[in-house]
């Protein structure tokens, strides 16, 4: 059975109607590996109400971030919006998951495709210094309706560049390419689209997805999983089957199978 550590709300931040992030203390027992999740939840009574989050922070930083939808009616998003800051979340003490580098094969180019919250590993990673000896370029696509849910938009692309210990990785190897499918942006549509019409390759001035050159990381909704691996099987890429068995691409299991 899993151990849950109480933790104190920080901060919370609300991008719009669909999504908000918060983030909370971090006990010192707590390790994770960038891309890992854990259960996190509320005490309801006497029980745990707790579903899994990926963690997007840093494993180096002393706090844990989290980044969440809002569904109406949801047993635990219906109250853990209104979460505020001194308030108390539980955290399971054991980080699990497939989502890692050390699963994919060398390679040259790192690419990270995020639709929705599927970010929130993406944001641990790309804050991971291992992230950039292992690739010489590393690409985030993150794709959502509207540009309000281009959650830490900011933090990417201005403040991470200016950060004392990886600002020079992330302004040398770092690509962000966000993209909205429901509203006018600089950039818009789908991941399978930009990948299919030549956008993404046009945008980081790199060639096609390759299997001998190109590593891939999913995350997000069970449409995009589905159609980006059916574009890897097609071009030879293999997926990882966990621990142990690296491959040309990789995504978190758990969520994907449940």
């Amino acid at each position: 059975m899993a151990k849950y550590n109480e933790e104190t709300i920080t901060s919370v931040t609300h991008w719009s109607d669909r999504l908000f992030s918060f983030r909370t203390t971090r006990s010192k027992t707590l390790r994770f590996e960038s891309g890992h999740f854990v259960m996190i939840g509320l005490q309801l009574e006497n029980r745990p109400l707790v579903r899994a989050y990926s963690i997007a922070s840093s494993k180096y930083e002393d706090h844990l971030e989290f980044l969440s939808i809002k569904i109406p009616g949801g047993p635990l998003t219906e109250r853990l919006q209104n979460v505020k800051v001194g308030g108390k979340i539980l955290v399971s003490d054991k980080p699990v998951g497939t989502l890692l580098i050390d699963n994919l094969l060398p390679g040259k180019n790192a690419y990270l495709f995020a639709t929705g919250t599927g970010l929130a590993p993406f944001l641990s990673i790309i804050q991971n210094p291992q992230t950039y000896d292992r690739f010489e370029k590393v690409v985030l696509v993150h794709s959502v309706r509207e540009r309000n849910e281009l959650a830490f938009s900011e933090r990417i692309s201005a403040d991470l560049p200016k950060c004392e210990l990886l600002g020079e990785f992330i302004r040398n190897q770092l690509i962000y390419v966000p993209t909205v499918t429901r509203e006018q942006f600089h950039t818009t549509g789908r991941i399978t689209a930009l990948i299919e019409n030549g956008t993404l390759s046009r945008i980081t001035k790199l060639p096609q997805l390759q299997a001998e050159t190109d590593r891939v990381m999913l995350c997000g909704s069970q449409e995009m999983l589905r159609d980006i691996q059916g574009i890897l099987n097609q071009n030879g890429f293999q997926p990882s089957e966990g621990m142990g068995a690296a491959g040309h691409y990789v995504f978190e299991r758990a969520f994907a199978e449940r």
